[in-house]
């Protein structure tokens, strides 16, 4: 099992506050849980064991979820590679794993600021909330924890003007906040009834929907189809050439209902699509 690898899809950026890698391999992340804040401190050792350890109130709920939150419960048993850089990739990393957080709103709020915006832009919001509006992480690491429901409700105006979050993904998140409890149970519902639900939130939507669900209840099928770059790269990767989404999902159809998993060794491959212009530049909304 590959403990960064596996946890990589919940870091939003070198500078998350909510999570990091320490000098010795440590990987620590703190987040909400139904009984409170927890902060889990998980360690590798050569024998491939995992040691972890937690704080907090919710530290008993995070430790019990400790192997869903690995990948334990991830089955690939079926998946079969059509391409040979997935081929390659797979034989390459099988401790590859797709892990389940058990909870929907730290990772939607962290979706929600990447809507339409670049990565620069979606993880400064991220961390201008995080450490202005959520609370201090329990145990000896320097982390925050994501901003809750409430906290979020009672965010002024001009706060989120200075996190740079424009009107429709402050709405957005206003909405999700509203419901927060409600949405917890997509996780039971898992698959295609669990976005659905998510998707009643106004401004969530398929991308949305599919970024929570893969790294809440890690569905291997679930592909973020509206994505500014996945469906170039997984055209250059896979076919040699760049895909809308139609042209993506058309690709990715022998796979289902893994095509998320596919997606996922294109992206941990480390391939790069060719560059023919200037890339999307990151617009500052505090300024605006």
């Amino acid at each position: 099992m590959d403990l960064r690898a596996v946890l990589a899809p919940l870091r939003r950026g070198r500078g998350d506050p909510t999570m990091r890698v320490d000098a010795e391999g440590t990987v620590w992340r703190a987040g909400s849980t139904p009984a409170g804040a927890a902060t889990l401190a998980l360690r590798r050792d050569d024998s491939g064991t995992v040691h972890a350890t937690g704080w907090g109130p919710g530290a008993a709920w995070a430790l019990d979820g400790l192997p869903a939150l690995l990948g334990a419960a991830d089955d690939d048993s079926a998946f079969v590679s059509h391409h040979p850089l997935i081929s390659q990739v797979r034989h390459r990393m099988p401790g590859l794993r797709l892990g389940a957080t058990r909870r929907v709103w730290d990772v939607l709020v962290a979706a929600v600021l990447e809507q339409k915006v670049t990565g620069v832009e979606a993880r400064r919001s991220w961390r201008e909330l995080c450490r202005r509006f959520g609370e201090q992480a329990p145990g000896p690491a320097p982390l925050r924890v994501p901003p809750g429901p409430a906290a979020v409700r009672a965010i002024p105006d001009w706060e989120w003007h200075h996190a740079g979050v424009d009107q429709s993904r402050r709405r957005a998140l206003l909405a999700a906040a509203a419901v927060a409890p409600r949405l917890e149970s997509a996780v039971a519902l898992t698959g295609q009834a669990g976005r659905d639900l998510l998707c009643t939130v106004p401004g969530i939507g398929i991308w949305t929907a599919a970024e929570v669900a893969q790294r809440a209840w890690a569905d291997a099928d679930a592909v973020s189809v509206g994505d500014y770059h996945i469906p170039s790269v997984v055209g250059y990767a896979l076919v040699g050439r760049p895909l809308d989404d139609a042209g993506m999902l058309q690709v990715l159809a022998p796979y289902a209902p893994q095509r998320h998993r596919a997606v996922r060794y294109v992206e941990a491959s480390g391939f790069r699509r060719p560059r023919f212009g200037p890339r999307l530049g990151p617009r500052d909304y505090r300024a605006m």
